[in-house]
């Protein structure tokens, strides 16, 4: 039997959970009568991990070493046996003798199952199949595993699976871990990125007796003492704000929303945005500091600004695209907002699928044939800018033309990367604003904004001129690790519940 072989040890498939469960209990119950508990370890010394061992050979060649992982190969081959343990960043291979670990050591070890977590004392080797290994001498059962791991050669392929048992997807298939070590790299790079420009990093309440900030469903909860109902945060927006008011001049926060709204592979009800506002500074400085962000980001999980998604090529390289919605509107439909008439407008946008009704707005009938004949074509990264200001409650009105505001949402793969604004600081307008969006809630609009009059109060103290820019951590770490589905850069994402017992 050659190395390879012995190495494979792949599980029994015939085996079901319930019956491996069974035979392992029964084995825990031997060691506990036996005076031997696999749980009463509190701490076990390493001198390493796997991967340092891997990655400097020369360093640790001929030393002793001691590593702590989980057990997942092993093939006992009579007075000697092969077994692999993975650890956080590697899996080694471990080579166990009788005659060095000693008779009772050797044979506690052959009992131990797949999926243990053992610690291994030993030398540093090459075999003569050139595989860096551990020439145990010691080892110990740390912790007894009671459920099996997946097959080797077929894994946890099952998605819905994959995404309950995540401590299992973890396990079996790598590559899902290397996916959450790039996300805490990107999060900790948008810190330096903003550390260094000078902003602060604030915390602000998840709960909130209204629930402002953006145009969503909120959750909604019940605090017994105060005996009231209170809203899970749809943004950190508002609070932000008020920071600005009090004066800090650059704030952000990175942190959870809630919205009680659909799934899909772009939602999840709870997901994480990066929010920052900085005073003196409008919506083209924000175009700048998300470009940055991303730059940053890339150039730090994947080596280089162009880059893979879902098959599509894109090159994050700056400046990105810039449009105006009406531009973009124009280049991808025909309809030119700023020369047509509204109604001839709207009678075109109804012969191309839409059923536009003849009071709209110019304002709300430009964004509708935005959103279902534009969006899906925006491969980008590009910047689409001045939104109207019906959907734009809390931006500033471009001087230029009060129908639009000074707004943008960047769009990487037809997918929404970020939302900024030059901030609307009035407080008269912004009061008029969220009057709109009362009456919008009265005729039946479910993610129309509350008024807040604490709000309004905090302007009418003063805001400066002020950039803000809200960033979807999630969408950004699918674009930078190539993840089709926002479950797959959660690592607890929202699942139906289902019967365990």
């Amino acid at each position: 039997m050659n190395e390879e072989q012995i190495n494979s040890a792949p599980q029994r498939p015939e085996q079901d959970a319930s019956e491996v469960r069974k035979v392992r209990l029964d084995k825990l119950a031997e060691l506990s009568a036996m005076g031997a508990n696999p749980y009463e370890l509190t701490s076990y010394a390493r001198t390493a991990t796997a991967g340092e061992v891997l990655n400097d050979y020369g360093q640790w060649e001929g030393k002793t070493v001691s590593l702590a992982g989980r057990l997942v190969s092993k093939r006992i081959m009579g007075k000697a046996s092969f077994g692999h343990i993975l650890d956080c960043d590697g899996r080694i291979q471990g080579y166990f003798s009788r005659d060095d670990m000693g008779v009772e050591e050797y044979q506690s070890f052959k009992k131990w199952d797949i999926g243990d977590i053992i610690g291994i004392e030993g030398t540093v080797f090459t075999t003569k199949m050139g595989e860096i290994s551990v020439h145990v001498k010691k080892a110990v059962l740390l912790s007894k595993s009671l459920l099996p791991l997946p097959e080797k050669y077929h894994g946890l392929r099952d998605t819905e699976l994959r995404y309950r048992q995540r401590y299992v997807d973890l396990i079996a298939n790598p590559e899902v871990k290397e996916v959450f070590i790039k996300r805490s790299k990107i999060i900790s790079t948008i810190r330096e990125v903003l550390d260094k420009k000078g902003f602060i990093e604030v915390e602000t309440p998840i709960l909130n007796t209204l629930a402002g900030g953006a145009n969503a469903r909120p959750f909604v909860t019940h605090h017994n003492t105060l005996d009231i109902d209170m809203y899970m945060r749809i943004a950190t927006e508002l609070h932000l704000k008020r920071c600005i008011v009090g004066g800090f001049d650059k704030v952000y926060e990175i942190g959870r929303q809630f919205r009680n709204e659909g799934m899909d592979p772009k939602h999840n009800p709870e997901f994480t945005t990066i929010e920052l506002y900085q005073a003196y500074a409008d919506y083209t400085d924000m175009m700048n500091i998300a470009e940055e962000l991303f730059s940053a980001a890339a150039m730090k999980v994947c080596g280089g600004l162009k880059i893979e998604y879902q098959g599509q090529p894109l090159d994050l390289t700056t400046p990105w695209e810039r449009l105006t919605m009406v531009q973009a509107v124009k280049k991808y439909t025909g309809l030119d907002f700023d020369t047509q008439s509204l109604a001839e407008l709207v009678a075109k946008a109804n012969e191309l699928g839409l059923e536009l009704p003849a009071d709209v707005s110019w304002g709300n009938a430009l964004y509708k044939v935005f959103d279902c004949f534009v969006e899906d074509k925006l491969i980008g990264p590009v910047f689409i800018t001045d939104y109207p200001v019906e959907v734009s409650p809390l931006a500033k009105r471009k001087p230029s033309d009060p129908r639009l505001t000074e707004r943008f949402e960047f769009f990487i793969c037809a997918s929404e990367g970020g939302n900024a604004f030059s901030e609307l600081n009035d407080p008269i307008d912004q009061r008029s604003r969220f009057e709109q969006q009362m009456l919008a809630k009265a005729k039946g609009d479910e993610e129309a904004q509350p008024y807040d009059e604490d709000f309004c109060t905090a302007l009418e103290y003063g805001m400066p001129p002020t950039g803000g820019i809200g960033i979807g951590i999630d969408r950004m770490v699918m674009f930078l690790t190539n993840s089709a589905s926002i479950r797959d850069v959660l690592l607890f994402p929202t699942m139906r519940p289902t019967n365990t017992r």
